[in-house]
């Protein structure tokens, strides 16, 4: 198990919406320092956290932000896209862009910081994903997390053996700017933010950080055309 207290963290996508969240809790748990990133540099008046500009489409980004964060033993990939592109219409530009963000950012992130954590006795990383991981029919953006979802389970095998913890999280709509269009329930940031902490001190290698994920993944067991996810509701 990887306990908060004391250790530092990083977060990326931390400048607002759950990420936000993720740097307030762990640095509520005791963290000793966290590196939050965002697209473009911004200010944070609290000693211990340090925000650093980050393009996780960018390997000379990431691996600048690894150089620079050699001390973090907990990685938290949160960084994300949301773009309305359907797989068979949309722009494929923005398709690409769903892609490069939300599965070849993270593993970016993940190859750069394995030896960051290796280094620093193994710690834990900790991958966003979503409730549309499982369910057809939000495009390029449900694609792409059903393949942060593959990406995160074969990294926890390949990263065992440095005992590096790898925790996949599922998350239904979260009360954030990329989903404030949706007429759809929210879960508030703080409060997912705390379950996904809580899995993580717990050992889980996933949490379900909310009724909605914990419902769509007792279906996955059912009939596939029953996976679907419609904005209409």
């Amino acid at each position: 198990m990887v306990t908060v207290a004391g250790k530092v963290v990083v977060v990326t996508g931390g400048r607002r919406g759950l990420g936000a969240a993720l740097v307030d809790e762990v640095l509520a748990r005791g963290a000793r320092k966290v590196y939050s990133t965002a697209r473009s540099e911004y200010a944070d008046d609290r000693p211990n956290v340090v925000t650093v500009a980050l393009e996780v489409r960018s390997a000379d980004s990431v691996a600048a932000l690894a150089e620079l964060a050699t001390d973090a033993e907990i990685v938290f990939n949160n960084a994300g896209v949301l773009l309305p592109s359907p797989l068979l219409t949309g722009d494929l530009e923005q398709v690409t862009e769903t892609f490069d963000v939300n599965v070849l950012g993270p593993l970016r992130v993940a190859r750069a910081f394995a030896p960051v954590l290796a280094a620093n006795g193994g710690g834990a990383l900790v991958n966003m994903h979503s409730v549309l991981s499982w369910l057809a029919g939000s495009g390029a953006y449900g694609a792409s997390k059903a393949a942060a979802w593959s990406v995160t389970n074969s990294l926890r095998l390949e990263l065992a053996p440095q005992h590096t913890h790898v925790v996949g999280v599922h998350a239904g709509f979260i009360d954030t700017d990329m989903v404030s269009a949706l007429d759809r329930s929210k879960a508030k940031p703080a409060d997912v933010a705390a379950r996904i902490i809580d899995g993580l001190e717990s050992g889980d290698a996933e949490v379900l950080a909310d009724d909605v994920s914990v419902t769509v993944k007792s279906a996955l067991s059912g009939p596939v055309e029953h996976l679907t996810f419609s904005a209409a509701g």
